[in-house]
């Protein structure tokens, strides 16, 4: 039988999507599942774009430009003057979601055996991008107990060799919605500088930072045009998941001219998303302020009630709308299959996602659980009360 390659053996499955076979039987079964597993928002997508797509007057569904439309990539770049980054449309490359921007950045500035520093827990699929693209990530690890701050620059500078190429970080986090500060960001702008690396920032959750706090992208940072390269998307912000358009952002012209051939040989994003996405754009302040609102209320009722259960550590989030919380289990791998599997209380379960994938040392995060907090707040109260019911039966 033909073998299958050792890339597409190392690939990591997705510890948020793995459970789903069970999940699905649980529903067979009868089961309430509450999905408090995945980041897609409740938060109803801006009429604006659903309209543009529903009334346009296209006659042939053409290609889109490789690197996305003029007039997409102008009026981008006027959403990004408004956040205090100066960028013109010649320094976007349109892509096909935020996972592509991420492979594509990796494609243009790494060769296979490079490494990427990335602190730990992240984004799962940074795993699989980077086994994608030959590139080995070095974790630093941040911890619970500092609310997953950012590590000190010793602990990165130590970790630099030469096959390092850049530190990726997510601003504010997923998995655990840490917001970075002004003092932190300025600390890896030094540090790349110093060693002559890329910073990559993953910047879609930008819009959703709490307490009075302000995002500090790493576009907006003076002496490093030739080394920041921001991810963004319009997944999140405006509630367009499946829409699939993301972007790299960047003034490094030689990096933009390579994007650019990844983005050609893969020939263009889709058109009625491009359509959906530029409308988007004129979604109104008043849209962000209510969704910022919602996820606050959401965000302290979640982290109240957690808090309420012996045993369980939360770390409090400060942007995006995820948050990592320790449980009295040794392997939350098992007890999150079991919930689905072998569990229910009232004919109601839940689904969470293991944070042993969101991390690359082994037996990491192997107690800890990401909640994504997209759930209206009587369905995360109800949520709450299943996992206290079945951490008490699940440790007897």
């Amino acid at each position: 039988m033909p073998s299958i390659s050792k890339k597409g053996t190392q690939m990591p499955e997705s510890p948020i999507r793995k459970l789903v076979p069970y999940a699905e039987d649980a529903k067979k079964r009868g089961v309430k599942v509450y999905h408090l597993n995945i980041g897609q928002p409740d938060i109803k997508t801006p009429q604006i774009a659903l309209d543009a797509v529903k009334n346009n007057t296209i006659e042939t569904l053409s290609y889109a430009r490789s690197e996305g439309s003029e007039i997409y990539r102008e009026k981008l770049a006027k959403y990004y003057v408004k956040n205090d980054i100066h960028v013109t449309s010649n320094d976007i490359v349109v892509t096909t979601g935020g996972s592509e921007a991420l492979l594509f950045t990796m494609g243009s500035i790494t060769n296979p055996g490079d490494e990427i520093i990335i602190p730990e827990p992240f984004y799962a699929n940074y795993n699989g991008f980077s086994t994608a693209s030959g590139v080995t990530v070095i974790p630093v690890i941040s911890s619970i107990d500092t609310n997953f701050a950012l590590p000190k620059i010793e602990e990165f500078e130590k970790l630099i060799t030469k096959n390092t190429k850049a530190i990726l970080i997510c601003n504010p986090g997923n998995p655990t919605g840490y917001l970075y500060s002004e003092e932190e960001v300025e600390k890896l702008k030094q540090l790349v500088l110093k060693h002559d690396l890329f910073l990559i920032a993953d910047e879609v959750y930008r819009e959703f930072t709490y307490d009075g706090l302000t995002h500090n992208s790493v576009m907006s940072l003076d002496g490093l045009e030739e080394n920041a390269i921001v991810i963004d998307s319009v997944s999140k912000r405006y509630s367009m998941c499946g829409a699939r358009i993301g972007c790299i952002v960047s003034k490094n012209k030689e990096f933009i001219k390579t994007a650019i051939k990844f983005a050609q040989a893969r020939l263009s994003p889709p058109t009625y998303a491009l359509i959906a996405s530029e409308a988007a754009l004129e979604t109104p302040q008043s849209y962000f302020d209510d969704v910022k609102e919602e996820y606050v209320a959401r965000r302290n009722t979640l982290i109240t009630e957690l808090e309420k259960i012996k045993g369980v550590k939360v770390a409090n989030p400060k942007g995006a709308f995820y948050c990592v919380a320790a449980l009295p289990v040794k392997d939350s791998d098992h007890f999150a299959q079991w919930l689905l599997e072998r569990f229910n209380y009232n004919n109601e379960t839940i689904m969470v996602a293991p944070a042993s994938g969101f991390y690359s040392t082994p037996g990491e995060g192997k107690n800890q659980v990401r909640i994504a907090y997209v759930l209206n707040r009587k369905d995360l109260i109800t949520s709450v009360k299943i996992l206290a019911e079945a951490l008490k039966q699940y440790n007897q």
